[in-house]
């Protein structure tokens, strides 16, 4: 049969209707609302259809599903069992997207937690976790006759003359640290660092040349002392270990090289801790996984002077000022009126001079405070002057919207801000250590911006070793 014929429905608003539709075909309902559209859908053609397939199955099974009853329609001829799809009003969350709406990207994010790989987010070095007789092993895979020196990093990157740090590494038992790239010997050198320089301090366990004895008892004293020595780093160096390989001395041009171990999931030269891998740091609506810049919103925002003051031929005194309590006309008293006049007289700002016209540092100050000077303020309760700095009027906004349980203050200081890109994830609205995790390549950012297409090519391809890789599409970075 090649259509599906509903004779006389009376499921609600419908009046004994009988209508014809083609199968097989995209078939659309419209009408005005409350004129039976879902009834007839819904309630009359669905509700049959599966009430015929539930009676079609055992007994045993019709138990678990209950007793469906029959709509009220005269006969519906060429229907199939039904499938219906709940409708879902649109979501208005500025967190949603058409990923996480329709659930796709629950899977992409289980993807990258089973499948990815993490990266160190500030040098893009690939993170693994490795343990101390791996990392003897990588040792031993050296060049023969490879100078090296094993350092425990004990600072990295940090400001300040340590002269504790380097005290505690000669109490520990070296004789040697290396500062900055520079070898120097506890005991006799004199060690002086600028405290607002960033220094690196790593403390020298132990100096071998690299080599095969054929004597097998040379080799195991030697596989011996290496593995102690990678063992003692490890420990004093929190789990964080540096090999130095010295320049070779035939090799003119050799500068020797840093090689960086880690016991843990981190980059082992800036000790960037990357968190287990798992479903929820790839989602930005939880705190685990959000940019903590921008809360996973992937913008932020800030008042905008412009809406602040949205007419600068006005005066201060006219009341440019949009915030209502700024100016002379001011509610609750005028306690902010009287704040911004205290501090046009300590700085001979003209309140009565269009906003256009006033100075560069008149109005910073006025919109963003005295940045911590004390500028003579009178007390109206008590009649007294008192030195306060003065906050400024984005400052004040901003705090007052940030602190207020009140959604009309929210809303109403929210006509005052714009959306400016998160300037840390820049709009990714994930943390960095989740942006820094790659399945072939990419990360999952990159995959959701892509057309739906690609990204269906994409997949595909990771379950084909056969296929190619997904061309980069015109005009796509």
């Amino acid at each position: 049969m090649k259509t599906l014929k509903v004779i006389g429905a009376r499921v609600h608003n419908l009046k004994n209707i009988t209508v014809e539709m083609p199968r097989e075909k995209l078939v659309v309902i419209t009408g005005l609302s409350g004129s039976g559209k879902s009834s007839l859908a819904f309630d009359t053609i669905f509700a049959e259809g599966q009430r015929r397939y539930v009676e079609s199955l055992s007994a045993y099974a019709r138990q678990f599903l209950g007793r469906m009853e029959k709509p009220d329609v005269d006969a519906i001829e060429g229907l199939s069992p039904a499938v219906s799809i709940d409708q879902k009003g649109a979501s208005h969350n500025p967190r949603s997207t058409v990923g996480t709406v329709t659930e796709i990207y629950d899977y992409l994010r289980l993807l990258f937690a089973r499948a990815g790989t993490p990266h160190c987010p500030i040098c893009g070095r690939e993170v693994t976790r490795q343990s101390a007789q791996e990392i003897v092993d990588a040792i031993r895979r050296l060049p023969e006759g490879s100078r090296v020196l094993i350092l425990a990093p004990v600072v990295r990157g940090r400001k300040g003359t340590h002269q504790n740090v380097l005290e505690e590494i000669r109490k520990s038992g070296f004789t040697r640290a290396r500062v900055d790239g520079v070898v120097y010997d506890l005991e006799t050198d004199e060690i002086s660092l600028d405290r607002y320089k960033q220094h690196t301090i790593e403390a020298v366990v132990d100096r071998l040349v690299i080599r095969t004895p054929a004597d097998p008892q040379e080799e195991a004293d030697f596989l011996a002392r290496l593995t102690d020595s990678v063992e003692t780093a490890l420990k004093f160096g929190d789990g964080y270990l540096t090999v130095h390989r010295l320049p070779d001395r035939d090799a003119e041009g050799d500068k020797g090289e840093d090689l960086f171990f880690s016991e843990h999931l981190a980059c082992p030269e800036h000790g960037v801790s990357v968190p287990e891998l798992e479903p929820r740091l790839f989602s930005f609506n939880t705190p685990y996984g959000a940019c903590p810049v921008c809360q996973g919103l992937g913008f932020t925002q800030k008042i905008d002077p412009e809406l602040l003051i949205p007419d600068p031929s006005l005066s201060l005194a006219e009341g440019a000022i949009a915030a209502k309590e700024w100016t002379p006309n001011a509610i609750r008293g005028g306690f902010y009126w009287d704040r911004l006049v205290a501090v046009a007289k300590a700085y001979g700002i003209d309140l009565h001079k269009p906003v256009k016209d006033l100075p560069k540092e008149h109005l910073d100050i006025i919109l963003y405070g005295t940045q911590g000077e004390r500028v003579p303020m009178k007390s109206r309760r008590r009649h007294t002057i008192r030195y306060k700095q003065f906050e400024g009027i984005i400052p004040n906004l901003e705090r007052r919207y940030r602190e207020t349980p009140s959604e009309h203050m929210r809303a109403r200081i929210e006509s005052f801000m714009s959306k400016k890109p998160c300037p840390a994830c820049h709009g990714a609205r994930l943390r960095p250590e989740a942006l820094a995790v790659t399945v072939a390549g990419v990360n999952i950012v990159e995959v959701t911006s892509w057309p739906v297409s690609r990204t269906l090519q994409w997949v595909k391809w990771l379950g084909d070793d056969l296929t190619p890789p997904p061309p980069r599409e015109a005009g796509e970075g």
